[in-house]
């Protein structure tokens, strides 16, 4: 619902047990743009580096990459990305809001494939592109009417 949320912006992820990319993105466009791609064990950053995207961008809210099967149904890293969203929210005290994966990945690659064939396609590039996709789906669903 547009107006639920707070205006300003926002900082996504798309998560990853390696890899997690990350996005940020405002409601005064709904557009979102690839900021970086952080290394992960087992699904754990290094908060600090999370911390320091905090302190450059002042987020009202975060948005989660939430991986499902095509069947909408939960696969096995579904709550390893809930526990991410969970903690992120924990540390920050920022709200965290999730947002349905599904195909960001592949529509990530063809983008960029579009845009620089396959020298484009290194993984750190997919990862925050797919995030900047994840966030921007988002922004606009819940801010287009005020776009």
């Amino acid at each position: 619902m547009p107006g639920v949320y707070k205006k300003g912006l926002y900082i996504g992820f798309d998560f990853g047990l390696s890899f997690i990319g990350v996005a940020v993105g405002q409601t005064t466009t709904g557009g979102a743009r690839p900021e970086t791609t952080l290394k992960a064990q087992q699904g754990s950053p290094r908060w600090e580096r999370i911390e320091d995207l905090v302190k450059k961008w002042n987020p009202v809210g975060f948005v989660v990459g939430i991986p499902l099967n095509m069947n909408g149904t939960e696969q096995p890293i579904t709550q390893a990305a809930k526990r991410f969203s969970r903690r992120l929210e924990g540390r920050f005290n920022i709200p965290v809001y999730t947002e349905d994966e599904r195909l960001t990945t592949i529509e990530a690659k063809a983008q960029l494939f579009e845009g620089g064939g396959y020298r484009s396609l290194d993984k750190e590039s997919i990862d925050s592109y797919a995030a900047s996709i994840i966030l921007g789906d988002w922004l606009k669903r819940n801010f287009e009417q005020e776009l």
